[in-house]
């Protein structure tokens, strides 16, 4: 499994006309099926006047769920092209909701797979994009003491810190890629004497 995929930086939209029916794609970041499907719902709110809101998404490192809907439109016109531009430009983690005006004139089966699969080609075009990286998840402990030295110094080695827990002792638990563990592992033992090892409790996909 590849240890990087792409996914989107933020929002992004983008307007075509096709014979006077218009077609508007709203593409966001979503983590689950459940957010996707609030995309297209918030779309149906701003836009109650159109006649579709059609959609497709792609989730997960390798893509691993997919769905695609035509909201009403001739069958594979609308939803399946529009996930064909999404795996085609090898992005996850993504909704596409393009929400349609019926201009008066009819566009044909062809017509209208053209013109959603344009409508999130220009979107995806005005889009910013970013990494997402696996990172392996690891824990490290020091005494109050050093812990606010120890902190500044792991953030300098490349590592997230993700969760800072104060007890007896201060539990660091940080994001790490493979090739900074060395690092980490070194200014842990450094700056406790010794006195702590980093132990990875697991993964988890970070922004690059």
């Amino acid at each position: 499994m590849s240890s990087t995929y792409r996914t989107l930086a933020g929002p992004a939209t983008a307007e075509v006309e096709v014979r006077r029916s218009r077609f508007r794609c709203t593409l966001e970041r979503v983590e689950s099926e459940e957010d996707a499907r609030a995309v297209v719902e918030r779309c149906r709110s701003a836009h109650p006047g159109a006649g579709h809101h059609c959609s497709a998404f792609v989730i997960g490192p390798r893509g691993e769920l997919e769905r695609s809907s035509d909201d009403g439109e001739p069958s594979g016109t609308a939803g399946a092209p529009m996930l064909d531009v999404l795996r085609g430009q090898d992005v996850s983690d993504v909704a596409a909701v393009v929400t349609r005006w019926f201009g008066g004139v009819l566009l044909g089966t062809g017509g209208l797979t053209r013109a959603y699969a344009q409508a999130v080609r220009e979107a995806l075009a005005a889009a910013q994009f970013r990494s997402r990286e696996l990172r392996q998840v690891v824990e490290a402990t020091a005494d109050h003491a050093v812990a606010g030295r120890l902190e500044h110094e792991l953030r300098l080695t490349g590592a997230v810190v993700r969760d800072v827990r104060y007890a007896e002792r201060v539990t660091f638990r940080l994001a790490v890629a493979p090739e900074e563990l060395e690092a980490v592992s070194a200014t842990v033992a450094v700056a406790t004497g010794g006195g702590s090892a980093v132990h990875q409790v697991g993964e988890v996909w970070v922004d690059a």
